[in-house]
């Protein structure tokens, strides 16, 4: 059997401190680097083909890279576009957070979403950012099922590349940043800096689930073979890889009903 290592995020005995904190620290890194820039013409080209006006970003985290894509997809496409943020463990705070900062254009859902059975109530757009790989196989087939099922479209996107030098490169870069950025993260927590700064667990946790997840990512060939395995009928999919302004890889995987 092969061995699969688990992320503290995805525990649900993880306090929510922790996780937050882990979060709300990987939305302003995503956020300040701008990485998923090159993306939200694939969100914009799924819009287009389903006629859809809602974004619903399922496993969001701490908001991730919603703010980004609002004010691109805002200023370069399509004024009109409602972004929604849901969660299996949702981050109230840092919701409520970003929909103060962007004057409600990005609102949440503040009870647990699972990213298999999203309700018909949330329809539009399905987008999954950094979080596809928490699925193994069995769960991300089921959430591409619901997807088919519920007759709605999808965009997966995971940054990343899967070898040595870029996990030596995250391991390096993490502590720094964490260092330096801490006392700028919002909302602010007092609790984010004791465990910091005097007790590191949210940067050991953070780094260990990035570790983990870069071993866990998917390549195009397998996301493609999820989706049509399911169906490949009735749907177009289309996965590849993107580069973004720092030559990093986003591996994503598009599907719309035809």
């Amino acid at each position: 059997m092969k061995l699969r290592l688990f992320e503290f995020e995805d525990q649900s005995w993880l306090p929510n401190t922790i996780r937050e904190g882990m979060t709300d620290y990987l939305r302003f890194i995503l956020n300040s680097g701008n990485f998923y820039e090159p993306v939200a013409a694939k969100i914009v080209q799924l819009l287009e083909k389903t006629n859809a006006t809602r974004v619903i970003d399922l496993c969001a985290g701490g908001g991730g890279t919603m703010e980004q894509m609002q004010k691109i997809i805002e200023i370069k496409y399509a004024p009109s576009v409602q972004f929604i943020l849901t969660d299996i463990f949702p981050n109230i705070n840092a919701y409520q957070f970003i929909q103060q900062k962007t004057n409600g254009k990005i609102g949440f859902v503040n009870k647990p979403v699972n990213a298999a059975e999203v309700p018909l109530s949330l329809g539009g757009v399905r987008t999954i950012f950094s979080a596809f790989h928490h699925f193994d196989m069995v769960t991300a087939k089921k959430v591409i099922e619901d997807v088919v099922e519920k007759r709605a479209a999808i965009g997966v996107f995971d940054g990343g590349d899967k070898n040595l030098f870029f996990i030596i490169l995250m391991t390096l870069l993490h502590p720094v940043a964490f260092i330096l950025f801490t006392p700028f993260l919002r909302p602010f927590k007092w609790s984010r800096l004791l465990l910091t700064y005097i007790l590191p667990v949210i940067p050991f946790c953070t780094m260990w689930d990035g570790i983990v997840s870069i071993i866990r990512l998917y390549s195009p060939q397998q996301l493609l073979k999820i989706a049509t395995s399911i169906n490949d009928k009735d749907y177009c999919w289309q996965a590849g890889k993107l580069k973004n302004k720092y030559g990093m890889n986003i591996t994503y995987l598009l599907g719309y009903p035809i």
